[in-house]
């Protein structure tokens, strides 16, 4: 085992963490089970290719590992039957990574041809229709964990049991933070961009606490009427305004001795922010129509997609903890994980979803070429929720069984092309004249990408899908 392969789990008290250095995250694989696994690419030149490591590599060849808090676990070497046994040689610069192709499959630094060149962290590199490698830094270990428990580690890859997804290390730090306010008593402040799960992280502190069997309420603050705000939180006495008017708990009755989750607290007006602090001081409050104070054992969870500071002074007082969530642009190596999450839990609603673009695994079957581009989308404006109306727009679109990007997401602009190498001329894809294609070539094209049109106008090397449709057109082609 090389230097890049060991476990690091033992010994780490008290040890300086390493710095984070320029590494590739599997976004995609022909492979099942390899999304989110790391390559750690260590000092000099690297083998990426199928199967295990040889006296006769030019290189040491790289090893797949997980790596989760504490720990770093080898995988099996790479076995897809269309990657070549020497794919690529990869080596790690201080910002980056030089790559040059050595096998049989094309290679698309951000969906452009280029058989060497160098990969910036945060750029996509596809390999054929077998790899797609996200260059990130990350550090050879991941801090260990203090406060998540293990019972509640979920598989590799999959949504944890309150639906938070990821393996990159904002992910793992968010799950942290969440169990660290878990296990106190103090109000919890989450704040995170629009769509970047919030709910998700407050029913997690919720579920790892001693309150987990208790009552859990959440409301939206945003909705609460500006004139009855304290009616819906603090309820009323029977007979009260109106006779007749049965007695009601409110929201923090209901949720006595359990957790109060407040949705978009920023958008509440700050005179009426003021409702809340003696309830979050002591647990004392009124209910209307009642002179006596009542008392509530409840802990209050809080949510907003606007800067902290923005919020009452006095009411932010009150939050002493706070768990600050990242949005997807900040953690792209998650990008497919929570896809699948999204997808999931559409075509639990939807059989003929499942039935459809679902293998016999239950995972959904996305291309490399509509990962690459998530991927590499350069915003996500509305994090989660903007890549599910992404997806949708993919299975309204998709004419097979497997996810192709839209014609939208085609349409949209990817990153400017990094520079080419001094000598890069003999080395980058040249550009075909589509007037030079014969049938015979495009229908060996389509017949080499089993039918995927996606596939098949970037091995015939052509600008873009619509050339590839005008030439089916041209000759007939079904």
């Amino acid at each position: 085992m090389d230097e890049t392969t060991q476990n690091p789990s033992e010994g780490l008290a008290g040890a300086a963490l390493p710095v984070p250095q320029a590494a590739l995250v599997v976004v995609w694989s022909a492979e099942p089970g390899r999304v989110g696994e790391l390559l750690l690419l260590g000092r000099g030149p690297r083998v990426l290719g199928r199967g295990p490591a040889r006296a006769d590599d030019p290189h040491p060849r790289l090893t797949p590992v997980r790596q989760r808090p504490g720990r770093l676990d080898p995988m099996a070497p790479f076995g897809a039957p269309g990657l070549s046994r020497l794919q690529l040689v990869l080596t790690a610069r201080a910002e980056g990574v030089d790559f040059e192709g050595t096998g049989r499959s094309g290679l698309w630094l951000d969906e452009r041809p280029r058989e060497a060149g160098h990969l910036h962290p945060g750029q996509v590199l596809r390999v054929g229709h077998q790899l797609v490698l996200l260059c990130t830094m990350r550090a050879s270990v991941m801090p260990p964990s203090h406060s998540w428990p293990s019972s509640a580690t979920p598989a590799f890859g999959a949504a944890d049991a309150w639906g938070m997804v990821g393996e990159s290390c904002a992910a793992w730090r968010a799950r942290e933070a969440c169990a660290f306010a878990a296990a106190r008593t103090a109000h919890v402040l989450v704040d995170g961009p629009s769509g970047s799960g919030k709910e998700l992280a407050a029913r997690a502190i919720h579920g790892l606490s001693n309150r987990a069997d208790r009552p859990w309420i959440a409301r939206n603050a945003a909705t609460l009427p500006a004139g009855l705000i304290d009616a819906e939180l603090f309820g009323n006495a029977r007979n009260y305004p109106n006779p007749g008017m049965a007695a009601r708990d409110g929201l923090v009755g209901a949720a006595d001795r359990g957790s109060l989750f407040l949705d978009e607290i920023g958008e509440v007006p700050s005179a009426m922010q003021a409702h809340l602090l003696r309830l979050l001081d002591d647990g004392e409050y009124h209910r209307l129509g009642e002179s006596q104070a009542r008392t509530a054992d409840v802990r209050v969870v809080a949510a907003t997609n606007r800067d902290p500071a923005t919020l009452k002074f006095d009411l932010r007082a009150r939050f002493k903890l706070g768990v600050s969530l990242p949005g997807l642009a900040a953690r792209r190596e998650d990008i497919p994980l929570v896809a699948a999450a999204l997808l999931k839990r559409a075509a639990r609603r939807d059989t003929g979803l499942s039935a459809r673009f679902f293998d016999a695994a239950g995972e959904p079957r996305l291309s490399a070429e509509l990962v690459a581009r998530l991927v590499s989308r350069p915003d996500y404006a509305l994090n989660a929720r903007e890549l599910e109306t992404l997806l949708w727009q993919a299975m309204a679109e998709s004419p097979g069984e497997v996810l192709l990007p839209s014609e939208a997401l085609l349409a949209e602009p990817t990153p400017p092309p990094a520079p080419l190498p001094p000598d890069s001329e003999t080395t980058a894809s040249p550009r075909v004249d589509p007037a030079e294609l014969t049938a015979d070539q495009v229908r060996a094209a389509l017949e080499r990408c089993g039918g995927n049109r996606s596939a098949a106008w970037q091995h015939l090397h052509l600008n873009s899908r619509y050339q590839l449709l005008r030439l089916l057109k041209k000759f007939g082609i079904e």
